[in-house]
C-alpha cells in the first residue's frame, strides 16, 4: 500500500469517524488531559516527557488537540499537526468552550511543515504512526525538527498484538495471525477503493528504524493493566490487559551534537 493510497484513505476515515469517535472517548481523553492509551497511562503521572515548562513541543496525530492543550496548561509552548481536518475542527470547538486557543496545521506526519530544529520535545500519543506507509520516513522528520538534545516519545498498538483478533473477549486471547507478518490491514469502500489502512511493524522494526533515522532509542515503557480500570475500548480491554500488552510507548532523542 502507497503512501499516498494510505495518506487518502485515512484521512478520509477519520474526517467520517471523527464525530463518533470524539462523542465515545472524548470523557476519557478529556479536553486537556493527556492520556498515553487505552489503558489509562496519564503523563501527569508517568512524565515521560519530563519538565516542559517553557519548552517549544509538537504533537503528531494530535486529533482534538486534548494532550497539547494539557501541556499548554503546563507552560509549554505547542504546535500539534493532525491529517484529518474534521479531528481539527474538534480542537477549535474545545478551543472555543476552554477559552484556549492550541495552535494547529493539518498535515501529513510524513511531510511535516516546520523548519529545522524547531522544537525541544515532540511527542504523539497513537496519532499518526500507525496509520502511515512509512513510519521511517516520520521519523526521520521528527529528527529533522528537533534541536539537538531534543526528545521524542511516541506510543503505538503494541506489536504482539497484531497476531490475535481485535477482540476484547475470549477469542482475543488465541493467536490466529503470525506476528511476522507486515501486511497491512486494509478496509475498502463499496467501489473497491481503500477506506481505512493500518500498518504492523514488529518490535525490532521499530527499533530499527528509530536508530535507522538517526535517533537514539533511551527506553521504552509497557503499561500495564491498572487495577480497578473497567474500560473497553475496541480490543483492549480488562480480560487481555491482564494477560497481553496493549502499547509500546518509545521514548527516543537526537543526538545533542
Amino acid at each position: 500500500m502507497s503512501r499516498s493510497q494510505t495518506s487518502r484513505a485515512n484521512r478520509g476515515w477519520w474526517d467520517g469517524a471523527a464525530d463518533e469517535y470524539q462523542a465515545e472517548h472524548g470523557g476519557f481523553l478529556r479536553d486537556d488531559g493527556f492520556v498515553w492509551c487505552p489503558e489509562g497511562l496519564d503523563e501527569a503521572d508517568a512524565r515521560l516527557l519530563g519538565d516542559v515548562a517553557g519548552r517549544r513541543i509538537l504533537e503528531i496525530g494530535c486529533g482534538a488537540g486534548q494532550c497539547g492543550r494539557w501541556l499548554l496548561g503546563q507552560g509549554a509552548a505547542v504546535a500539534a499537526v493532525d491529517l484529518s481536518y474534521r479531528q481539527l475542527q474538534h480542537s477549535r470547538r474545545i478551543d472555543m468552550s476552554a477559552g484556549a486557543a492550541l495552535p494547529v496545521v493539518q498535515a501529513d506526519a510524513e511531510t511535516l511543515p516546520f523548519a529545522d530544529r524547531s522544537f525541544d520535545l515532540a511527542c504523539s500519543a497513537y496519532g499518526a504512526l500507525p496509520f502511515v506507509a512509512d513510519a521511517g520516513a516520520v521519523l526521520a522528520e521528527v529528527r529533522r525538527v528537533l534541536r539537538p538534545g531534543g526528545r521524542f516519545v511516541f506510543s503505538v498498538s503494541h506489536p504482539v498484538r497484531w497476531a490475535f483478533p481485535d477482540d476484547p473477549g475470549p477469542r482475543g486471547l488465541t493467536a490466529d495471525r503470525p506476528y511476522f507478518d507486515r501486511s497491512p490491514y486494509v478496509e475498502f469502500g463499496e467501489g473497491g477503493e481503500p477506506s481505512y489502512v493500518e500498518h504492523h511493524r514488529t518490535m525490532g522494526d521499530w527499533v530499527g528504524l528509530i536508530a535507522a533515522s538517526g535517533l537514539v532509542l533511551t527506553g521504552l515503557t509497557e503499561p500495564e493493566w491498572p487495577q480497578g480500570h473497567d474500560r473497553t475500548w475496541g480490543g483492549w480491554s480488562p480480560l487481555r490487559g491482564r494477560l497481553l500488552p496493549g502499547t509500546a510507548i518509545f521514548q527516543c532523542a537526537r543526538a545533542a551534537s
